[in-house]
């Protein structure tokens, strides 16, 4: 068994790295549709064949795969990153990249190679519940934007003329980014781990930056140095656990935070994780970058928003959550406080900030990407919320919220996506009418928001299991920070919901003007499976996240929304399904002219007012910028969490200091 998972994660690894190799040199837009398209299925099936295998043994498996010169090739392929980083910096005056570039590397390559055979790794490699949950978001909603992209790239290149065709490279940094992705989220030695974290980080640079404008340029340059401050996090703590703890298995980790022998020092690396994860994940005071994305073709969006980049930051914070919920050895339990460990503490508070003022925020939006930014934004720090609760029952709420969340918003980004291309623009008030003017890309976008916020999909159901462990945590500031933010997302969510499902008479279907094969397949498929999840949500959960769970926590039982209820909610699914296909085209509907708050002119887009006066019908929604400007949001959320990641900082250098002090 053990010789099947290897050989499915290299390929998982190495068949997307060489497919890039290849697309880097193909011209021929055929060719290249050619094998994008087969990959991309190879590779989704590579991900189900992971999943069956795991399946099939009934528990985690952890391969040693002791091979010392991989650790070799990948220190020198970091230092030619660093290399890269440090060109490009200078190149485009970005001096922060080079500074960030030339510490971390550095001192983890001299780390590798000092503290090689010092240190016993007896894993390097795992697969475990969450392992595989992510491996299938990442080969088959990854894999099918990568064909979307065909299309969507085709199209962005013939408004884009005076642009060199750079097509091959878009390619081969996708896949190599999906490569890098089953890395992380497949790796038990940290140092591998590191390894294709960083990068995911240069990917996503160069993607962010693909046309070369200034502002893509600043905003990829943006995304670099915060990421690599991330690395920088994870790079101490590599450091401190090997020199102080004598592991850099992310399961001795675990180990050793459960059995409670490292006391205090457990947070200082924990925290340091954690920091990654956050920058990773666009948590406030680094969210900025996730939101410069924007100038990025959509599906590079898609692929950073929803599928890979920022679920890399909350993979880890959610796989370190159950070193999160604890209180270790000095703490007291006086007046029935559970005081949560300083780490905790920190992506608790910086994940709800995050959830709360970005929903406020996305309110003030009428970009429609940039509503799909802060959502995303927000429910990261949801998710990021959970992960330092560090319970069971938050755990589960944060897997289900990942795995909704990768589906429905992916299926959101590409549709804007189409939409832009065949209206025009992206704003949210341009959309009157989409329902009759793009009638397929319209419904597949509705299907995508009512996923996010609506009863009976999966996104509610998961956030009521978010309310329920943030009760039982007994912080009443989280249940106020969930309660006023899931407002917010309703608010948000609503309007545009409105718009798209409004009926405007004299639009022209631009659907006419014809939409490219493979978006329209990707979208239908991403909308079937927000809707098949649904169904089969008592199956994922209780096949895959439980015994994951099982296998992490003492007490799974607490908090935990009960079987009938996963049951109850798929069945509502059912129903609304069959209630679709039963009245659909069924109707014996009668063409009447619109109400226009007046006297109908007779064209069905204006009216006749008070005055007698002929005025043009607008639907128009409200922002409140005054109210929820993200100018302000993000100014009160950046003071609060820098505040929380200084403090944190501090007692992080005094507890080292004191490690160090002890150890000389």
């Amino acid at each position: 068994m053990d010789t099947y998972f290897l050989g499915t994660l290299a390929f998982l690894i190495l068949f997307p790295t060489v497919i890039a190799l290849i697309l880097l040199a193909v011209k021929s837009d055929a060719a290249r549709g050619g094998i994008v398209k087969l990959s991309a299925a190879l590779i989704a099936l590579g991900s189900i064949v992971l999943t069956v295998l795991y399946f099939m043994n009934g528990k985690e498996i952890l391969l040693a795969f002791e091979a010392e010169w991989i650790s070799y090739v990948m220190i020198a392929i970091e230092i030619f990153l660093m290399v890269v980083i440090v060109y490009l910096g200078i190149k485009y005056k970005h001096y922060w990249a080079c500074v960030l570039a030339l510490i971390q590397t550095p001192l983890v390559s001299w780390f590798e190679i000092t503290h090689s055979g010092v240190i016993p790794i007896s894993y390097n490699l795992y697969v475990d519940g969450l392992s595989v949950i992510m491996a299938l978001i990442i080969g088959i909603i990854g894999s099918l934007i990568a064909v979307y992209a065909l299309g969507y790239m085709k199209d962005f290149q013939k408004h884009n003329e005076d642009q060199k065709d750079r097509r091959g490279f878009f390619f081969f940094i996708i896949f190599i980014f999906l490569a890098a992705m089953f890395g992380i989220v497949t790796s038990n030695n940290l140092c591998w781990m590191y390894f294709f974290w960083e990068i995911t980080s240069l990917c996503s640079f160069f993607l962010i930056g693909y046309s070369k404008t200034d502002e893509a340029i600043a905003n990829s340059f943006r995304a670099l140095v915060m990421n690599l401050g991330g690395g920088l996090g994870f790079c101490f703590a590599i450091l401190f656990l090997g020199n102080f703890l004598n592991t850099l298995e992310l399961t001795g980790l675990l180990a050793g935070g459960a059995s409670g022998a490292w006391g205090y020092y457990l947070t200082i690396p924990v925290a340091c994780l954690a920091f990654a994860g956050i920058t990773k994940a666009a948590q406030m005071p680094f969210n900025s970058w996730l939101l410069g994305a924007m100038v990025a073709p959509t599906p590079v969006s898609a692929l950073l928003h929803s599928s890979t980049m920022v679920k890399a930051g909350v993979f880890l914070i959610l796989k370190l959550s159950p070193l999160m919920g604890v209180w270790l050895p000095g703490y007291s339990q006086s007046f029935g406080v559970i005081y949560y460990n300083w780490a905790g503490l920190m992506v608790m508070m910086v994940g709800g900030i995050t959830f709360l003022l970005a929903s406020f925020a996305a309110i003030s939006q009428s970009n429609a990407k940039r509503v799909l930014a802060y959502s995303t934004v927000a429910n990261l720090g949801l998710i990021v919320t959970c992960g330092g609760i560090g319970t069971a029952a938050a755990v589960w709420a944060g897997i289900m919220l990942i795995i909704f969340h990768a589906v429905a918003k992916s299926l959101l980004f590409l549709s804007v996506g189409t939409t832009e291309h065949r209206i025009g623009s992206r704003d949210i008030e341009d959309m009157d009418g989409l329902f009759s003017r793009v009638p397929a890309v319209a419904k597949f976008m509705i299907v995508g928001i009512c996923g996010m916020f609506i009863a009976p999909f999966g996104m509610l159901l998961s956030k009521w299991a978010c309310m329920i462990s943030f009760v039982d945590s007994g912080n009443p500031f989280l249940i106020l920070l969930l309660v006023f933010g899931s407002a917010a997302t309703l608010f948000f969510w609503a309007k545009w919901l409105g718009k798209l499902c409004a009926i405007v008479a004299g639009k022209d279907d631009h659907e006419a003007i014809g939409i490219p094969g493979e978006e329209k397949a990707v979208l239908g498929t991403l909308a079937t499976l927000t809707v098949v999840l649904c169904l089969f949500f008592p199956v994922l959960s209780n096949g895959i996240v439980v015994p994951y769970l099982g296998s992490v926590f003492a007490d799974i039982e607490t908090g935990m929304l009960a079987s009938s209820n996963l049951v109850i909610m798929s069945i509502l699914v059912a129903v609304l399904i069959l209630i679709i296909a039963f009245f659909f085209g069924k109707t014996k509907k009668r063409i009447v002219p619109i109400y226009l708050s007046g006297e109908n002119a007779g064209d069905d887009i204006s009216f006749r007012n008070a005055l007698k006066q002929t005025q043009a019908a607008s639907l128009k929604n409200w922002y409140m910028e005054g109210y929820f400007g993200e100018v302000k949001m993000n100014r009160i959320g950046i003071i609060s969490t820098v505040i929380i990641l200084a403090l944190i900082a501090a007692w992080c250098a005094v507890m080292t200091l004191g490690a160090i002090i002890t150890m000389y």
